[in-house]
């Protein structure tokens, strides 16, 4: 499922003339606001509710180069939860090739910013993601999913 677009800055290519790995974590975890803003996790709960979420851990894999002015398309091809933790893998896309370019699946937990601590989704949090994988489960695969086991369903 596409979440979101981009095109290739030149700040963002290095002196191999391709797009320097700190940008794919960059341009992944700016694509995923989308899906985190949906849920109600975003930004603005950040701001507003002092709840949001936090990274601990990855996997990226860089699969072909990624060129200045070239089209990316970032996709999420999968998405769980607990009541604590997200589950997220996503792609990008070359466009013009149809290629993918990289991948990233990750762990995030759901932290009360004013504890700086870890806490459960609130229940109407549960709901939304819940309806969007039901809504989505036909676009998401667990064909290779390193993460499965750290949720605790």
């Amino acid at each position: 499922m596409l979440l979101k677009s981009f095109s290739v800055k030149q700040d963002w290519v290095d002196y191999n003339d391709h797009m320097n790995m700190a940008y794919y974590v960059l341009i992944f975890d700016q694509a995923l606001e989308v899906a985190l803003e949906k849920f109600k996790m975003g930004e603005s709960s950040a701001k507003d509710l002092n709840r949001s979420t936090m990274v601990v851990e990855t996997n990226t894999k860089y699969l072909s180069e990624v060129k200045q002015g070239e089209e990316i398309d970032i996709h999420m091809t999968y998405f769980d939860h607990d009541k604590k933790r997200l589950h997220i893998k996503m792609e990008m896309i070359e466009k013009s090739k149809k290629k993918i370019s990289a991948t990233i699946e990750w762990i995030s937990l759901y932290i009360d910013l004013s504890q700086r601590k870890v806490t459960e989704f609130e229940e109407e949090k549960l709901k939304i993601m819940d309806k969007f994988i039901e809504d989505n489960k036909t676009k998401f695969s667990s064909n290779n999913l390193l993460f499965s086991s750290k949720l605790k369903k």
